[in-house]
């Protein structure tokens, strides 16, 4: 049985599923299809991602795909994209206060490098770091950074949706996140701008 939610004669969301899903991708990002919430829209889709290079796992997330026919008001539109972006980075970045700045960043300029217009773009950036002490002191310290960002895509001239370029988009976040160059598909990077790793624990289903 699917884990997809497409509601029945919803042609239009299935073709821009197909036509996505068969678009290239950077060589580090491998993706899988997970059940699609069943509560936020007519039709839904959901997948989680990683990018992973030489077997190190250096970020990870989650994407959703809303589509709702007669569009909703908060959206501004028909389709709306809702991703986590989730790593965990060098100790030096417990002290960065511009870390929310740079995940921003992370977001506009992936959206911009794959021309995946977008309107109603939102972000939270989340920083948690983590210190033990007494019998865990020798524990190294970690920072963990969370990014929850929702956006509505464009319609091009003749009013279709095409999301290939918005989920290259999002994979572009998770390798920002992980410390990757920015990379057209197929092309792989020379090295990793930052050292960084996917997070131990899952983040909770919530999105916002």
């Amino acid at each position: 049985m699917s884990v997809h939610r497409i509601r029945s004669g919803d042609d239009a969301f299935t073709a821009a599923i197909d036509a996505m899903i068969a678009a290239p991708l950077r060589p580090e990002m491998v993706w899988r299809t997970i059940p699609a919430p069943s509560r936020m829209a007519p039709s839904t889709w959901a997948c989680t991602g990683e990018i992973t290079v030489h077997d190190e796992e250096l970020s990870s997330g989650r994407l959703v795909i809303l589509h709702d026919p007669a569009g909703q008001e908060s959206w501004d539109g028909t389709f709306r994209m809702v991703a986590l972006v989730q790593a965990q980075l060098e100790p030096e970045f417990a002290i960065e206060s511009m870390l929310g700045d740079v995940a921003w960043s992370w977001v506009t300029e992936s959206l911009e490098l794959h021309d995946a217009d977008a309107r109603e773009l939102g972000c939270t950036a989340t920083r948690v770091v983590s210190q033990s002490y007494g019998a865990l002191a020798g524990r190294p310290s970690t920072v963990d950074v969370e990014m929850r960002i929702s956006w509505t895509p464009e319609p091009d001239a003749a009013g279709t949706v095409e999301l290939g370029p918005h989920f290259a988009a999002w994979t572009a976040m998770l390798a920002a996140a992980g410390g990757l160059p920015p990379a057209p598909p197929r092309i792989a990077p020379i090295a990793p701008t930052h050292r960084a790793r996917a997070p131990h624990a899952a983040a909770d289903e919530g999105l916002a």
